[in-house]
């Protein structure tokens, strides 16, 4: 049985010819070595995730900007159609009123629009024209098929195109909708008026310069 001399501990083997504070550089300049490799490869798997959170980022951005534009669409399109029922509503109403606006023109031009029936003819015009009803049509304009109807039809020596020459139903538009074309009577010029007219126009030149040409004699 061997006994241990106290007061002595066991030292690594040390090569001959060096001294024991040699082994403990050589140790530390191995573990400092090894020590960048580590940091290189955390470095390069956190730039890695870094690199998947910015992708992920992307992805959901673009997700809420596609949500937000369809969104956006959507209420305008909500709003659009909204304001189409409102003037298809208005519309309906107005047009179910315009045979009381007829009778209400017509008392006009007969001096019948008096007294109460006077207050409340005018208090629907009133509400009407609010409403966005506007009446048009008047004598003398020149007939458009998109917004005259014409009920009657003449020739006038007066007139150099085709011409509303009476209103016998205002028309009535909401906007730029017309609701009911102006029904109107229409004169076209006159057949042969226009040739005439031409003829008598190029004549009176030539009969100027006639006269011009056959002027007095000097005595």
């Amino acid at each position: 049985m061997t006994e241990e001399t106290p007061g002595f501990e066991e030292k690594p083997d040390v090569p001959s010819g060096a001294t024991p504070d040699d082994a403990e550089p050589k140790a530390a300049a191995s573990e400092e070595g090894a020590a960048p490799a580590g940091d290189a490869n955390q470095t390069a798997g956190l730039v890695a995730q870094l690199d998947q959170v910015r992708t992920a980022l992307g992805e959901r951005t673009a997700d809420l900007q596609r949500l937000q534009a369809e969104y956006q669409n959507y209420r305008r399109r909500v709003e659009r159609d909204r304001i189409a029922v409102k003037e298809i509503a208005i519309a309906n109403l107005l047009t179910e009123l315009l045979p009381v606006l007829d009778d209400i023109g017509r008392a006009r031009e007969h001096g019948e629009f008096v007294g109460g029936f006077k207050s409340v003819g005018e208090s629907l015009e009133t509400v009407a024209a609010k409403m966005g009803l506007q009446q048009f049509g008047k004598e003398g304009e020149p007939f458009d098929p998109t917004i005259h109807e014409a009920l009657m039809h003449s020739y006038a020596p007066d007139v150099t195109e085709t011409t509303c020459v009476a209103i016998l139903q205002p028309g009535y538009r909401i906007g730029e909708r017309t609701i009911r074309p102006a029904r109107v009577a229409v004169a076209e010029p006159q057949p042969g008026a226009q040739a005439a007219k031409a003829e008598s126009s190029d004549a009176a030149p030539a009969e100027a310069a006639d006269e011009k040409d056959n002027g007095p004699e000097e005595g």
